[in-house]
């Protein structure tokens, strides 16, 4: 279908397309679970550090430098929604991390963070990964919707380039999920169907995106950095942390420099 085309779409079911899409590389990577018991460290720190080095590059590319032209455009300062709406999203993200249960990969079941709970140790982990999720599915769906006010062919394939990062950094995030719980011993079906239950709030956080900016449009600058405040928040608390976890840091760092690079290609050269 052409870009002309696609932008008489309805903004909400292209955010819908694009987060299912997003989804369902995170099933094909927690697929992988039928195919390896385990997963070296230096892979999973490789993965992660690629997944953190693409949602950097997505935050500004593709989120915050939009914000400012936009608010630019609409004779804002702009500054202004950039900041206000990026240290939004941190302390949204900081108040999920506060009350949501949840437990990292790697760390004991009592080092769970959030309100107390006695849910097991592998919904914990899915949580932890779920909580993630919903920044970047917001991320995409605030990006399709901002088209409704925006019919441009630029914003367009940027939303586009930044659903297929999204995506592409997703694929390593389900392995992480369901390879870790079948060395857990659970089966491969079902640890399966917990690494793919982490990516489902991400369609539901899209349309959700989509759907406020549609109604609040004047607010779509200081959306567009709420969810990069949010993605942030989870780099610098999540994915680098874990990707520097054990003796070889190295490959983390290059996996962040290459997602990092992969992303500011698909945005500037397609956004």
């Amino acid at each position: 279908m052409s870009v002309d085309k696609l932008l008489q779409v309805d903004p909400v079911l292209l955010a819908l397309l694009a987060t299912l899409f997003t989804w369902g590389l995170t099933a094909l990577g927690a697929g992988l679970v039928f195919f390896f018991r385990d997963i070296n460290r230096k892979t999973l720190n490789a993965m992660l550090g690629f997944a953190a080095g693409v949602m950097i590059a997505a935050s500004f590319w593709s989120l915050l430098a939009p914000a400012m032209e936009m608010a630019r455009a609409d004779g804002v300062t702009p500054w202004v929604p950039a900041v206000t709406g990026f240290l939004l999203g941190g302390a949204f993200l900081l108040g999920i991390d506060k009350s949501l249960p949840h437990l990292h990969m790697g760390r004991a079941a009592d080092k769970a963070e959030g309100i107390k709970t006695s849910w097991r140790r592998s919904v914990l982990l899915v949580l932890a990964i779920t909580m993630h999720n919903i920044p970047e599915g917001l991320a995409v769906g605030i990006a399709f919707g901002a088209l409704a006010d925006h019919p441009d062919p630029g914003l367009l394939t940027g939303a586009i380039a930044l659903a297929l990062g999204i995506g592409l950094q997703n694929f390593p995030e389900g392995a992480a999920v369901s390879i870790p719980l079948r060395r857990e011993g659970f089966s491969r079906l079902k640890a399966f169907a917990y690494g793919q239950l982490s990516g489902l709030v991400e369609p539901l956080a899209g349309v959700l995106g989509a759907y406020l900016v549609l109604r609040i449009k004047p607010l779509l600058p200081y959306a567009l950095s709420f969810a990069a405040g949010a993605m942030l928040f989870v780099v610098v608390e999540e994915l680098i942390p874990e990707s520097q976890a054990g003796d070889e840091t190295d490959l983390s760092t290059v996996g962040a420099l290459a997602g990092f690079a992969v992303m500011m290609l698909l945005d500037v050269a397609f956004g």
